[in-house]
């Protein structure tokens, strides 16, 4: 089974001026598929840091996905991480700028000039449409590594991930599993009395049990992997069942 790292880009990330959802988009769609996200990250605009850890992830991961750094402007330097990575040329794409170019007259405008470098890909890359913007994604094969970038902007990252990333992934992979999760929500009884009851279930390898402490409540997380979505609700009904006989005093009865 293939491993992922998803890396979100942008100084307002890491400043808290915006909320990061991509993060969470992206892992959601690789588990419907049966594809683990290993690690997550956050950089800001800075090509030297992206191009690094660019490197550190795709030594440890078969897939790595990208969000942001694709616009126009000089704070948009993922495409020039990317080159820099892997030590590729940027080559200029006249077909992308035409695009650009077109998307700009359905309003009535010429592009600025800025908008130039969007038609810019690294060599070997390949385009990946953006029917809902201007700018771009990419996609690249290195060595044994896939890796995409996707705009920033939620709506288009989203678009584009559904439409064309997962598809890939799906058939480079020939991938049929699924994985699917559920949370039983525990109350009345702390996170290390509830490891004490189901200690034993939380050393399983398929389906997994995590615990997490919320405010007021812990919630007991199973996880299963498997070909099909009915095994893998099967693998979790029989854990839940067993969780739930152990824990049943601490249960909401609803």
């Amino acid at each position: 089974m293939p491993s992922t790292e998803i890396i979100t880009i942008g100084t307002e990330l890491l400043l808290g001026e915006i909320v990061n959802t991509n993060t969470q988009v992206i892992a959601l769609a690789l588990r419907k598929i049966g594809v683990d996200v290993y690690r997550t990250a956050t950089i800001g605009d800075n090509p030297d840091r992206i191009a690094q850890i660019l490197l550190e992830s795709t030594s440890r991961a078969d897939i790595v996905i990208v969000t942001g750094g694709l616009g126009p402007t000089v704070d948009d330097p993922t495409r020039q991480a990317i080159a820099q990575a892997f030590d590729l040329e940027l080559i200029f794409h006249p077909e992308l700028w035409d695009e650009i170019v077109r998307r700009f007259s359905k309003y009535g405008i010429q592009p600025p000039e800025n908008n130039r470098q969007q038609a810019f890909l690294p060599a070997g890359a390949e385009v990946l449409p953006n029917p809902r913007g201007t700018a771009p994604g990419i996609f690249l094969e290195s060595n044994d590594n896939l890796v995409f970038a996707l705009p920033g902007v939620p709506v288009e990252m989203e678009g584009m991930l559904i439409e064309q990333v997962i598809p890939r992934i799906t058939a480079h992979y020939l991938l049929t599993g699924v994985i699917l999760t559920r949370n039983i929500r525990v109350e009345g009884i702390g996170e290390s009395q509830v490891d004490a009851l189901i200690r034993d279930l939380e050393t399983l390898s398929n389906p997994t049990v995590g615990l997490s402490a919320e405010k007021g409540f812990v919630l007991v997380r199973i996880t299963a992997k498997a070909d099909s979505e009915d095994v893998a609700e099967a693998l979790l009904r029989d854990l839940e069942d067993e969780i739930r006989s152990r824990l049943a005093d601490w249960l909401d009865p609803d």
